[in-house]
């Protein structure tokens, strides 16, 4: 109780000093400027590196490393070597706040990567906002995150492409190329990305969708839920949420009978999904960025190259997006010339033609990649076949 109410009176002490002063991240003429950009060129990690998510977490960190490192080799952003200031947000959005607001007003950021979760960079963005720091989500999918209430969030922007986009693809795979008249839906209903996606596919999914159930993230029995529509007839399971509760509920479907195809989004991407399910992970589905099966482009090759060599995996397609964000911040500054946050937020607008290792990328109007995606097969928990779907 004595910390809250510390914590209280530390806010009100800063409220009534901003309310005396100019507003962070202006001058007093009231010119947006943000942080300056000084001797280094400072990047943000506001990242999920323990709890819930510390595994994309923790390979979009590795893969922003790498691509910092590969930058600084070859002189740098503008002549000035990136240095990234790295915080653990521990999947709390609490926290995410908190480190949102650390990174701009004290550490003073050029910009920010990170958090990689739709309600994480929901969370992250008033502070940013505020502060005039342009945030990179590189796999937050929500289609609210930069366009909300029809209003263009001036410094949100993302790698991946959003759920509006993840939502058709799964919605005509499953009916186009599975042929699947009749699906069973499951998701996670305490996630953003899960419901966005949901809805998406439902506005597109023309054939019937016998049931939908939902479970909560951390859940781990979904055997109940499962029993009361075992007998229903449908043609596919509808998988939407992440890869831990999701490499659960598809080893225990398969060890009811259920063998229907089951589609997923990229939430499921991670190496632990098919950990946790093993071979029932068969005739499975999903959308994703990235593939080391198919890659897009020569950038795409020496990028699984190099990632392997330096941490003796596979890149994940978390951390193929969360590297393509360094070289959008490279690309944008240098283009722009850039002195300052705020100027860099624009220059990120205008982004056109980066040859990233998740595709060619041109940023929209509405801050949103317009690139290719990736529906990746697995049998026997293991990548069988993927192929690029524009």
């Amino acid at each position: 109780m004595k910390k809250i109410a510390l914590i209280g009176l530390a806010a009100a002490s800063i409220i009534a000093l901003a309310a005396c002063g100019s507003a962070p991240g202006t001058s007093k003429g009231g010119s947006e400027k943000g942080n300056a950009i000084g001797k280094t060129f400072k990047i943000g990690l506001n990242m999920e590196l323990s709890g819930a998510y510390a595994a994309p977490g923790n390979a979009e960190k590795n893969a922003i490393q790498l691509a910092a490192d590969e930058i600084n080799a070859d002189g740098g952003i503008n002549g000035k070597k990136i240095q990234l200031v790295v915080k653990d947000n521990k999947t709390d959005n609490g926290e995410v706040a908190t480190v949102a607001s650390n990174l701009t007003n004290n550490d003073k950021v050029a910009a920010i990567i990170g958090p990689m979760s739709s309600g994480g960079t929901l969370a992250a963005t008033p502070n940013v906002t505020k502060a005039q720091v342009p945030l990179i989500t590189p796999t937050g999918t929500n289609d609210s995150l930069t366009v909300k209430n029809d209003k263009v969030q001036p410094y949100i922007f993302r790698t991946i492409f959003p759920d509006a986009f993840q939502g058709k693809v799964i919605a005509n795979y499953t009916e186009e190329t599975l042929k699947a008249k009749k699906v069973l839906v499951y998701y996670d209903n305490s996630s953003d990305y899960a419901r966005g996606i949901l809805g998406t596919f439902k506005d597109n999914y023309k054939g019937e969708i016998v049931d939908t159930l939902s479970f909560q993230g951390g859940d781990k029995d979904f055997q109940a839920a499962l029993t009361k529509v075992k007998n229903k007839s449908f043609d596919a399971i509808v998988l939407i949420g992440y890869y831990a509760e999701g490499g659960l509920l598809t080893k225990q479907a398969r060890e009811m009978g259920l063998s229907q195809p089951i589609v997923g989004g990229d939430g499921i991407s991670d190496p632990t999904y098919t950990e946790l399910a093993g071979s029932a992970a068969t005739d499975v589905y999903y959308v994703a960025g990235f593939s080391t099966k198919a890659p897009f482009n020569d950038k795409t090759t020496a990028f699984i190259k190099a990632y392997k060599a330096a941490y003796n995996e596979e890149p994940s397609a978390f951390a193929a997006c969360a590297y393509d964000a360094v070289y959008m911040i490279k690309q944008a500054a240098e283009d722009g010339k850039v002195k300052n946050s705020a100027e860099l937020a624009k220059a990120l607008a205008k982004v056109k033609g980066l040859v990233g290792v998740t595709g060619t990328i041109d940023i929209d109007k509405n801050h949103n990649p317009v690139k290719s995606a990736v529906m990746v097969k697995l049998e026997d928990g293991k990548e069988a076949s993927a192929e690029i779907v524009k």
